[in-house]
């Protein structure tokens, strides 16, 4: 793509987005809020192209200022800052480039929402309910050093500690679920456990699910549709938590998914998580078939949404984490668990931008 072809691209969304911010400002859209919400949506997904279109050519009239001081000028301070600034400017112009083209390609629209969370322990009995609460903490450990805010909606916990499964929210102002998504599928580990007399090491796995949430207008959802039950709430929860009718399920009748959440002492604060976990369910059961539409074109396992997938491996007595979408295998695995799993979602974000420039290009 010629650089005035990616300019003249970038600077014709400028109407577009003027337009955007006059009718974010107009009193028309605040009235309709369904309508005022959109608006939002698409002025922010339009603002970093913008943003970097502007900044692309500002470099490009230096760089061509520049060029001409060296052809016309005979000041040789002059034409020196001018070779300078050239050598400055033409090795940013590549990555300003490519950056732009990722910015034109569109975005997954759920990029930018929060994300629900699942985590069954599978295959393995104990030992796997075991590894999902390890891949809970590593989860939350990751959270906390990225600022997002961890609320658990529901949970069993397994026999011999973890989780059979754990339901959790992880929320963020600027969004969570295109950071996120990477993590759904299934994921194995290879260790000795803790039940394991003879040392013998097993395999069990986990499956991870990660939804965007669903946002108030994503979904109609009315309360005719869908039945309540009350029942008392069981594990964690301190004194009083089997006294006390506060956890809540939801069975949504014409689909028949059921939710549940027992996390707050509060009935309603319960009915409200239950609502929102509901709402989202059903907006994935949508959601899905994009997802299913990215897997038709795609050769690699990258956010395709297929969780029946082995995406990962754990691996104990080597100290190694392997993700096999992208081969990329770490070996320092105690530090992966703890939280620090930025690289991996970095080199999978990066083969996922090379396969959407490569749908672009075809």
């Amino acid at each position: 793509m010629a650089e005035n072809t990616l300019l003249e691209k970038v600077l014709s969304l400028q109407d577009k987005f003027k337009s955007l911010q006059d009718q974010l400002a107009s009193p028309e859209a605040m009235a309709d809020m369904k309508r005022y919400v959109q608006l939002n949506k698409d002025y922010k997904e339009l603002a970093p192209i913008i943003n970097a279109g502007l900044e692309y050519k500002k470099m490009l009239d230096n760089l061509a200022s520049a060029k001409d001081i060296l052809v016309n000028e005979k000041d040789d301070d002059l034409r020196e800052m001018a070779r300078e600034e050239i050598n400055e400017i033409e090795p940013k112009l590549p990555d300003m480039e490519q950056n732009i083209k990722l910015l034109l390609i569109p975005a997954d629209p759920d990029d930018a929402k929060n994300a629900m969370v699942e985590i069954r322990g599978g295959t393995g009995g104990d030992e796997a309910a075991i590894f999902a609460g390890d891949l809970f903490r590593m989860y939350t450990k990751y959270a906390e050093s990225k600022g997002w805010k961890v609320e658990v909606t529901d949970q069993a916990p397994g026999t011999s500690g973890g989780f059979k499964q754990i339901v959790f929210k992880l929320s963020h102002a600027d969004g969570v679920y295109g950071t996120m998504k990477y993590e759904s599928g299934v994921h194995r580990v290879q260790r000795v456990p803790q039940t394991e007399t003879q040392g013998r090491i097993q395999t069990s796995a986990a499956s991870v699910a990660v939804f965007p949430e669903a946002g108030e207008f994503d979904v109609e959802l009315n309360w005719s549709d869908i039945r309540l039950d009350l029942f008392c709430a069981s594990g964690p929860g301190g004194q009083g938590v089997n006294t006390t009718y506060s956890a809540v399920r939801l069975t949504h009748i014409p689909s028949g998914l059921v939710v549940q959440c027992q996390e707050e002492r509060s009935q309603l604060k319960n009915k409200e998580r239950a609502f929102e976990e509901l709402r989202t369910r059903l907006y994935n059961l949508e959601h899905q078939k994009y997802l299913d539409g990215i897997a038709a074109k795609r050769k690699t396992m990258v956010s395709t949404g297929d969780r029946s997938a082995k995406i990962r491996t754990y691996n104990y007595p080597q100290g190694r984490v392997t993700d096999h979408r992208i081969n990329w295998s770490m070996y320092n695995l105690p530090v992966f668990m703890d939280g620090d799993i930025q690289e991996c979602i970095d080199q999978l974000t990066i083969a996922e931008n090379a396969e959407r420039l490569k749908e672009a290009g075809e």
